[in-house]
């Protein structure tokens, strides 16, 4: 989880911060729990261009990690911990007492040789998945589900953590990683702990190289465009929004800035408990 500097002999290692792979243990992965992954270069199943700046990179195969955990009762030992190019966070290689391998997520703390459980019975310990009606109040968990047997899917990138509040009416009550508090039904699965990787917020490319080995192309400003390929292009040298002084917008004229895109009235509000806080302006 450390980073790794270099010495400043060219522009690009000056600031250069990357990861030091150090709690990686196994470079290849399990070749039986993999998968070819097509590339897309952002367009759909009709050859349309629908995101922008995607292509390239470097050729992945997908790591089929297991999000459910419905193995219950079963005791498996970490075999790895492994980089994952498809996600911020690493996984581990476990093999259950029957001799089934499986992906789950890295939380801190887990070393290799650790043994692991999931199901209602399993102890509140780091790795483990329970039930929210099972885990002691206060715990930081990741890997949370929404619905009951539908898999994880809050908190599951790189340094993610949310906390288990409370329980009232056959919900609990959980902080996200947004400082949002929702209501989530208390037979949802969740992991004990902190997803691993903490210190991915802090790696700096150095070079754009890096980001084209990632898949992503490079992003042209509006302001430099001219005005038939963005509204706020044009303009004699550097001039403020373009052919207008109008507020920033995307290439489509979608405000850009300040605008609110979620849908109202949505059916999940009623399990927001507290809206998350919003940052202070420095003054």
């Amino acid at each position: 989880m450390a980073l790794k500097s270099y010495r400043p002999i060219t522009p690009t290692q000056r600031f250069k911060m990357t990861p030091a792979f150090d709690e990686i243990t196994k470079s290849k992965p399990e070749r039986s729990l993999t998968e070819p992954l097509r590339k897309s270069g952002g367009r759909n199943n009709t050859g349309r261009l629908t995101v922008r700046h995607r292509g390239g990179g470097h050729k992945r195969r997908y790591r089929l990690v297991d999000f459910k955990r419905q193995k219950f009762g079963v005791e498996a030992t970490v075999l790895a911990v492994e980089y994952d190019p498809n996600r911020t966070a690493r996984i581990a290689l476990i093999q259950y007492a029957d001799g089934e391998k499986s992906y789950i997520l890295w939380p801190v703390g887990l070393a290799v040789g650790a043994k692991v459980m999931s199901g209602p019975n399993a102890a509140p310990e780091v790795g483990n998945a329970l039930p929210l009606s099972a885990i002691p109040l206060g715990t930081n968990i990741h890997n949370i589900e929404f619905r009951p047997g539908h898999g994880g899917q809050i908190a599951r990138s790189a340094g993610q953590i949310a906390v288990l509040n409370n329980r009232e009416a056959g919900y609990a009550l959980v902080k996200m990683p947004s400082s949002e508090i929702r209501k989530i039904h208390e037979n949802c699965y969740a992991t004990i702990g902190q997803v691993g990787n903490v210190d991915h917020m802090n790696v700096i490319s150095g070079k754009a190289g890096r980001s084209r080995w990632k898949g992503r192309r490079p992003t042209v400003r509006g302001v430099a465009m001219n005005p038939v390929d963005h509204p706020m292009g044009g303009g004699q040298g550097k001039s403020k929004g373009g052919g207008g002084r109008h507020h920033p917008v995307s290439p489509w004229g979608q405000l850009s800035k300040g605008f609110k895109t979620r849908r109202k009235h949505k059916p999940s509000e009623n399990f927001i408990v507290a809206r998350r806080t919003k940052k202070k302006k420095s003054s």
